[in-house]
Parts: structure tokens; C-alpha cells; sequence
């Protein structure tokens, strides 16, 4: 026994001895844990010590780090208080990969913004023909078909603010993907005494449009005149006579 490495002589009946006592012990070491199995959860017993050292076969497995595990997954939501909409974007394109992966891409934008998206909700597609004639004159009859469809999708925010809707909209155009078409609907909620605003702000607007229309249906900026009489008067224009 004494031959032996320590760790060989002490391994098995500590364990042994472990599993039968009635206290649970914590293991000292850093890379144990103890894990309870869901079948060994209705059964009465004490826990076992599990060993978390790194399996060989995984060891050259990387794993991915949180963001990009989130790439693969369904894009997170905020949940609406109110349902009030402040913004319905429309996105149109002839590929529906292209479209799919934007739609994801906005609404992974909309999370972290803090904005409520609801959507994509699909439309109903725009279905366009053509039709050419392939020769002239007496080959009329030979003819070519086109036909283009338009594929859109509908993306809501709702309880959003207005600046940050268009922060949104201003970073979804900033990164915009190639084939994506994008048209967007803002709505913007004043308060209610919006009309006294409107009437302390009409005195300053009355000035600038009397200044305007001084001046309207004249075909001379003013002070053309005096600045013709000024040249004609000076000394360099009678000396050029």
C-alpha cells in the first residue's frame, strides 16, 4: 500500500465512504460538481459527485459564445403596454432568402433598442407581365413573356418613441442588404394644446411669409437699381468711355 501513489490508495474508499454518509459533503475540488439526474430526483438519496474534467472527445469541439449561439435561434421580443403604433415598415425584394434573413435582421435591432416589433407579416405579393414581340413586322406572332414578382413583408413598432424609431430606421438603412426595398409609415402623437402652439408660432410665421411676398411677381432682386446708378457714377466707368 504504501508503494502506491497516494492518489491511487485514497480514491476509491473515499468514494465509497462518501456516497454512504447521511451529511452531504462539498467536494474540494475546483472541477467537481454535484448533479442530480431527473430520474434520481423522485428517488430518495444522496447526491453523487460527478467529475466535470473535460471529455477527450469534446476537447477539440469550440463551443460558440453566447451572441453567435443567439444567431441560430428565433429573435427576442419586447413586449407592448399600450399597442399603440408608431411605425409600420414595409420591405419588398424578388428573393425571399434575402428578405427572410432582413426581416431577422430587424427585428434583432428592434430588441436592442428597447422597441416593441411585431411581425413579418407577409402581403400579398405584386405579380408584373410583360409581353414583347421577339421580331418585327411580319413575325408579330412570335412573342416573349416576362413576369417579375414582388415579394413584401410588414414589420409594426408599437409604443415606440419617435426618435427611436428613426434611429432604427436610420441604422436598417445605414446596413442595408442588397435586393431589400424598404418603406416606412412613422406616426407621431402631438399633445392636446397642440392648437396654442400653433397660434404662438403664427406670428412668427406671418412675418417670414410677408417678407416672401414683398417681393413676389418682381422680376429685380432689390438694390439693382442703386447698384446700376453706382456703377454708371463711378470713375472707373467714365475713364472706360
Amino acid at each position: 500500500m504504501i508503494s502506491r501513489p497516494i492518489r491511487h490508495a485514497f480514491s476509491r474508499p473515499l468514494t465509497q465512504h462518501l456516497r454512504h454518509a447521511s451529511i452531504p459533503l462539498v467536494s474540494t475540488r475546483s472541477q467537481a460538481s454535484v448533479r442530480a439526474e431527473p430520474e434520481s430526483e423522485s428517488k430518495a438519496g444522496p447526491p453523487q459527485l460527478v467529475n466535470e474534467l473535460p471529455d477527450p472527445r469534446e476537447e477539440n469541439e469550440v463551443r460558440l459564445p453566447r451572441a453567435v449561439q443567439a444567431l441560430y435561434l428565433q429573435p427576442l421580443r419586447r413586449e407592448a403596454l399600450y399597442g399603440v403604433p408608431t411605425c409600420d415598415l414595409q420591405l419588398r425584394s424578388f428573393s425571399i432568402p434575402n428578405l427572410e434573413f432582413f426581416c431577422d435582421f430587424a427585428l434583432r435591432a428592434a430588441y436592442y433598442l428597447n422597441l416593441p416589433a411585431f411581425g413579418p407579416v407577409p402581403l400579398p405579393k405584386i405579380v408584373e407581365r410583360w409581353t414583347v414581340p421577339r421580331s418585327h413586322f411580319i413575325f408579330k406572332k412570335s412573342q416573349e413573356n416576362f413576369e417579375r414578382i414582388t415579394r413584401r413583408r410588414l414589420i409594426q413598432i408599437r409604443d415606440g418613441h419617435p426618435e427611436t424609431v428613426q434611429i432604427w430606421l436610420a441604422y436598417l438603412q445605414k446596413h442595408a442588404y442588397y435586393g431589400i426595398g424598404m418603406k416606412a409609415n412613422v406616426w407621431d402623437f402631438g399633445s392636446v394644446d397642440i392648437g396654442k402652439k400653433m397660434e404662438a408660432e403664427a406670428k412668427s410665421l406671418q412675418e417670414i411669409v410677408e417678407q416672401k411676398m414683398e417681393h413676389f411677381g418682381r422680376d429685380k432682386t432689390p438694390g439693382t437699381v442703386e447698384k446700376v446708378k453706382e456703377l454708371l457714377a463711378s470713375e472707373r466707368f467714365r475713364h472706360t468711355r
